[in-house]
Parts: structure tokens; sequence; C-alpha cells
């Protein structure tokens, strides 16, 4: 019955309440159906549950990035989530503990968190089909920032926070390293230039990848993590972050 309980929580996250009781009531019954005490049984269950649980949210539409708000719990819609990158570069230096530890302290709060090898289609979407990157930066900029970041894993994060997207943004700094300014990310952990990177026909090495606006961050959180992915808790800390 925990694992009922668990799931109805999600649900009530998730869904509106007409969904939500419409659901509830298939889970008792996939519970009564299913309430041995064989673990594989269980497991089955709890398969049935999520299948249950990704069939609600897609008909409510709810993505990555909003799920688990609510009226209540975000009435101005001021908290916010964002996609962060952490590319290949960061991830090889071993500086990724590091800058990630920034913000933490800042009191944004981790929902989302998976190492990825994608491959270039799905970096044509991300950079293209949501960023526009060619219209904006060329054809050559594009296929070298694709050959960078299939180079090797990367981390994926989604953070939340208020006015996360902005917030973020500030902290990682320019896109030129050597431009960005101190006590960014990118001003004190790289310093390569746009000059020396085109001489070399290299992509720049700025190690770290956020959202520009809120709906670039709601189309790039939806793009890279499916709704169940999202972590709903409480840390100690919001008491004085929200």
């Amino acid at each position: 019955m925990l694992l009922i309980i668990e799931r109805a929580r999600d649900c009530f996250l998730v869904a509106p309440r007409r969904i939500t009781e419409k659901l509830l009531g298939g889970l008792l019954l996939l519970y009564n159906e299913k309430k041995g005490e064989d673990m594989a049984e269980k497991k089955e269950v709890k398969k049935k549950i999520g299948k249950a649980v990704e069939k609600a949210a897609a008909e409510k539409n709810v993505t990555a990035a909003y799920v688990g708000f609510t009226k209540e719990n975000n009435p101005d819609g001021l908290v916010q989530r964002t996609l962060i990158v952490f590319k290949p570069d960061a991830v090889q230096r071993g500086i990724v503990g590091e800058i990630l530890s920034r913000f933490e302290r800042v009191g944004l709060k981790i929902v989302g968190a998976k190492m990825v090898n994608p491959d270039k289609d799905h970096y044509y979407q991300h950079y293209e089909g949501i960023s526009k990157m060619i219209s904006r930066r060329g054809q050559k900029t594009f296929d070298i920032t694709l050959k960078f970041m299939t180079s090797g894993p990367v981390i994926a994060m989604v953070l939340e926070g208020v006015e996360a997207v902005p917030l973020v943004r500030k902290m990682v700094g320019s896109t030129e390293p050597m431009a960005a300014d101190m006590g960014t990310i990118r001003g004190d952990y790289a310093h390569i230039s746009f000059g020396y990177a085109d001489a070399h026909d290299e992509a720049v090495p700025n190690l770290i990848h956020a959202s520009g606006n809120p709906e670039e961050a709601e189309a790039e959180v939806s793009y890279w993590f499916k709704p169940e992915e999202i972590q709903m808790y409480h840390t100690l800390s919001e008491k004085f972050t929200r």
C-alpha cells in the first residue's frame, strides 16, 4: 500500500483533481489485483502504476518544465526550472562538482540529473530546433559545436529556484570565456576567446550550457527530461530561498 500512497502523492502534484480521482481509482484496482508479497508481482504493479502516471501527465500535457507546479505552490510563476549541461570539457577536467556547488550554495535545488552521451540528432534539435544556432551564428559554428559536444559524455541537470533562469545565466557569465567577468563560472574556470577558437577551427570550451530565457528553458527542460525524471522534495534552505 505504501507504493500506492507514494504514487498517489506524485499524481496529486502532476494532475488536476479530475484526472487524479480517476487515476487513483485505477491504482487501487491494480493494487487489489496484485496485492501479493511476491517481489516480481510488486515490480509489475509499480510498472503499471508508472505507466498510468505517465498517461495522466500526457492527458494534461504536463512537461518536465512544469510537473509539480500548482497555483498553490507557485502562484506567481516566479519559481522556475532551467537546464544546465556540463559540457565535455567540464566533465573531462573533473570540475563538475566544484561548479555545481556554486548553484547549491546560492539556493538552487537540483530536481533532475543524468550523465548521457547524446548523438548529433539530439544536439541538432537542441541547438537548431530550439536555439536556432545556424540562423544566429552560421553553419560552421553549428558544425564545430556539434563535433565538440559529441566528443564525450555530458551531465544534464535541471535546477529549480526563484527566477532560476536569469540567476543561472548571471552566474555562468558571457558565452566567450575571455570576455566573462571574474566571479562568474566561465570567467573563473575558462579563458579561451572567440578569436583563438576561430583561428584553430575549434569550439570554445566554455564548460556549461544554460538556458537563455524562460521560454528556452521550458523547451530545453522538456526536451532533455521526461516528467517522471523530475524529483519533488524539499530542502532545508527553502525557508530562506523561497
